[in-house]
């Protein structure tokens, strides 16, 4: 099959998306310095204004699952203002080897801060901290432990530390108005430390700002967060800039997201395999299927929880017991379809090249701007085995979608993710020990949402099972920690 006209069309707007997003990427770097550096096995960012001179230092730390990456909204607002900051990946986490030892976490930060000491552009009697969730604690901690080295300290959605009215200096917080728990977490930290304060000067500043429409995740991208942080510094150490810069490299990512699923789309059917027959199946079995799958799941798991340690299953932390929650809801939903489309190797093949522009699609562009995409050799191994106890369910799904129109495509997707939200929230209910899971449940529409699309221009389901098999094991092996 050739490209018509308006597929070609299609393709040169995937193509113009595609070159916009990395021209926004590249514009927002212009003006920094950016170093990537690597101290005692710790995989460290540097970015500073070009050219700058003695310019006070911000630590930033990453939260538990994250990666310097994600923070990386917080190091160009700032850096762009005239900061130079420095993030780190923490044991465990992103390209940091190490296994996860909680009790080292502050000894990395004491790596990090040795390293920005060492930055020819930082003040060593200007510097601050700012940590996310997990980190948010660690940086708590270490504005504790030297008062007299940091000048002010940043939790956002804050954890828990032994803050007083005199430690750590300059103390914000921040929490998102749909993170519940850590709004009230913060009021607590609030009272604990004296309450609102506005006296910076003396280092007792205190103040929680609560930002607008935003949970856990999001608060990352927010431009209200960002911007209360660079308030709240400025005002620490007497600072005025005149930046513009407002961190639109998460919108970047999205168009270009968008133009690779444009450009699918345009190319689908010269890549898509032979017409198959549909495997009639009634509409009962599909549902009925798709409804019991977390149940058995679930079940599952806490059967092998009276055995071994779920939470380290498979050397990394939750990210197992999702792989073994996905393989028994996967099987459970096709024992209850009981047929299989034939598989061949064309449809292995073309599963496999759907991975490869799913995994360019989705990760070529996140590496600088918000997830550690590049697996390190210890991430690696865990992505087949995580894509072969994946498969089951995107083959299930791919069955139940398989020749089916638009309405029918958006039930299903709506479908699937309202039983993976309520799948795991019941699995959280009997496993709280796997709690970190809760934060990650918005993220499933989104990413059946785009994986419903594939299946629809693809419409063959080996080939959507394969694809989104390794390309859904690939996001969990970047993800979660590693753990001891």
């Amino acid at each position: 099959m050739k490209l018509n006209r308006k597929r070609l069309g299609l393709l040169l707007l995937a193509i113009l998306l595609i070159v916009s997003s990395w021209w926004g990427i590249v514009v927002a770097r212009s003006g920094l310095s950016v170093r990537s550096l690597q101290q005692e096995g710790i995989p460290l960012l540097y970015l500073a204004p070009q050219g700058a001179k003695a310019i006070p230092g911000v630590l930033v730390a990453h939260g538990f699952a994250g990666s310097k990456q994600l923070m990386l909204g917080y190091g160009h607002v700032l850096a762009h203002a005239g900061y130079a900051v420095m993030l780190w990946d923490f044991d465990g986490h992103g390209a940091n080897s190490t296994r996860l030892q909680r009790y080292e976490l502050q000894q990395n930060l004491d790596v990090a801060l040795q390293a920005l000491l060492e930055q020819p552009e930082v003040d060593p009697k200007r510097l601050a901290l700012l940590g996310h969730s997990m980190g948010s604690g660690i940086v708590m901690t270490a504005g504790i432990r030297d008062p007299d080295r940091f000048a002010a300290t940043i939790a956002v959605s804050p954890t828990g530390a032994d803050v007083t009215p005199q430690v750590p200096r300059n103390l914000q917080l921040q929490a998102g108005s749909g993170e519940g728990g850590f709004v009230a977490n913060a009021q607590r930290l609030l009272a604990q430390a004296g309450g609102e304060n506005t006296n910076l000067a003396a280092g007792k500043g205190r103040e929680l700002v609560v930002i607008p429409g935003v949970e856990h995740i999001t608060i990352l991208f927010s431009d209200h967060s960002h911007q209360a942080a660079l308030g709240w510094l400025d005002t620490t150490f007497g600072r005025v800039h005149d930046s513009q810069y407002v961190d639109r490299r998460i919108g970047w990512y999205g168009l270009h997201l968008l133009g690779w699923l444009v450009g699918l789309a345009a190319v689908a059917p010269l890549i898509a395999a032979p017409e198959e027959p549909t495997v009639r199946i009634a509409s009962i079995r599909q549902w009925a299927g798709l409804a019991i799958a977390p149940l058995a799941a679930v079940a599952g798991l806490v059967l092998l929880s009276q055995k071994i340690e779920l939470q380290d299953l498979g050397g990394v932390q939750v990210g197992g017991a999702v792989g073994v929650w996905f393989l028994i809801a996967g099987l459970t939903w096709l024992a209850m379809l009981a047929r299989l489309p034939r598989l061949t190797l064309r449809a292995v093949g073309l599963g496999i090249v759907l991975f490869g522009i799913l995994w360019i699609a989705f990760g070529a562009i996140a590496q600088v701007v918000w997830l550690q995409w590049w697996l390190i050799p210890m991430r690696l191994h865990l992505w087949l085995p995580g894509a072969i106890a994946c498969l089951p369910w995107f083959l299930a799904a791919g069955i139940v979608q398989q020749n089916i129109g638009v309405g029918k495509r958006v039930l299903w997707w709506l479908g699937q993710s309202v039983i993976l939200i309520g799948g795991f929230v019941l699995m959280l209910h009997f496993l709280p020990q796997l709690s970190f899971m809760f934060l990650l449940l918005p993220l499933f529409p989104l990413l059946m949402g785009i994986l419903s699309l594939v299946a629809g221009w693809l419409n063959r389901a080996w080939v959507y099972a394969i694809g989104s098999a390794l390309f859904f094991s690939w996001i969990m092996a970047a993800g979660f920690p590693l753990s001891a």
